[in-house]
């Protein structure tokens, strides 16, 4: 796929200028900016278990990836054939924020990719299909909010969106939606970067580009959901956007 921005004219000078691809680039949160998946993953799979759902972690990973545990609580309930106990979904939370607390880190080279992106003046943002507690608990241990804070000129606003402001998350457009939305651009005009299915269909239904990093999940599948461009190092990532 040719990656190569088309040149416009500028109405001034009559120079033929480089016109940028997109209007904002769009970043899920886990596993694209916080190596997080592979920790929720672990912990999902522990407390399953101790539910009495006899499952492997490669076979929860499948299942689960890039959604939200809140809204599989059927799905849950069928695998158990049980209802789940009164407090499963706080317990939940509060054991995965824990161990996201004393775990969670950034994905290699994506703070230089951030702001390699930022110094073009591209306006970015974080649209996640997680809920707000944990995404900013994660942007916060890993120093990566700071990049997310201000406008392209500067202005200081947070630019960072989750499930928890949207009637349905991921594999639903909706959060993508929003982020198009506030941030004030078009949605044909947005770059998404994401890392798993359920993600990358969020962000064509959105009728965006996305882009799939394919560092830890299979390039294969991430193409099928609808990924234009598969790539596996964020340094890699600047000129792809460009």
């Amino acid at each position: 796929m040719t990656l190569s921005a088309s040149p416009s004219r500028d109405r001034d000078s009559g120079a033929a200028q480089p016109s940028r691809r997109f209007d904002c680039v769009i970043f899920d949160c886990d596993g694209v900016l916080v190596d997080s998946e592979p920790i929720v993953n672990r912990v999902l799979n522990q407390m399953l278990n101790e539910l009495g759902i006899a499952i492997s972690l490669e076979d929860s990973t499948a299942l689960f990836l890039g959604r939200a545990v809140r809204e599989e609580l059927d799905t849950i309930e069928r695998m158990r054939g049980a209802p789940l106990p009164e407090n499963w979904l706080s317990h939940w939370l509060a054991r995965r924020n824990a161990v996201l607390e004393a775990e969670v880190e950034a994905v290699p080279h994506v703070r230089d990719a951030i702001a390699a992106i930022a110094a073009t003046g591209m306006p970015l943002c974080v649209a996640s299909g997680a809920d707000r507690v944990k995404v900013k608990l994660q942007l916060k241990r890993t120093g990566l909010l700071e990049l997310f804070q201000h406008d392209a000129d500067g202005q200081q606003r947070e630019h960072v969106f989750s499930a928890t402001e949207v009637e349905r998350s991921k594999p639903a457009p909706d959060v993508y939606l929003l982020a198009a939305r506030t941030m004030g651009v078009e949605p044909s005009r947005c770059a998404v970067v994401e890392d798993s299915p359920a993600g990358i269909t969020a962000g064509v239904a959105a009728g965006m580009t996305v882009f799939g990093y394919a560092a830890r999940n299979d390039a294969a599948m991430l193409r099928e959901a609808g990924a234009q461009t598969i790539f596996t190092d964020m340094r890699q990532l600047p000129e792809l956007v460009a």
